[in-house]
């Protein structure tokens, strides 16, 4: 069984996701069962090999599900300041998308040696 996984980014976070998975991402404008393609990837690994982008990999793609919205914990933000009577309490949730990836697409035909540079990984060798 070969266990795969990627690295991708979306909203200023850095997501390691495997197909199947469920995650929660920041808020995304896609409704609820519609597909979505996270293009920006910076890392896909398998048993045989690594692909690292720099900064991303050029053609590769995670294709995930929106499954819903929802929200997050409660945040309580108090302000307090002392001998002068100064209290202000303010909370806040917020709202994320929860996401089921369906597969890791890896980019197809060439890629640039500039833009992605595929390790080969070994017991005993360079990694």
């Amino acid at each position: 069984m070969t266990q795969s996984y990627a690295i991708v980014e979306t909203g200023g976070k850095q997501y390691k996701v495997s197909p199947g998975q469920k995650i929660d991402v920041e808020r995304l404008a896609v409704a609820g069962g519609e597909d979505i393609e996270l293009s920006r990837v910076l890392l896909i690994a398998d048993d045989n090999d690594t692909l690292v982008g720099s900064p991303a990999i050029e053609g590769a793609k995670v294709v995930a599900t929106c499954l819903s919205e929802e929200k997050g914990d409660k945040v309580i933000v108090f302000k307090y300041k002392p001998k002068v009577r100064y209290r202000r309490k303010k909370g806040h949730r917020q709202i994320y998308s929860r996401l089921e990836i369906k597969e890791i697409v890896k980019p197809g035909g060439e890629t640039s040696p500039a833009k992605a540079t595929k390790k080969k990984t070994a017991a005993g060798g360079n990694s």
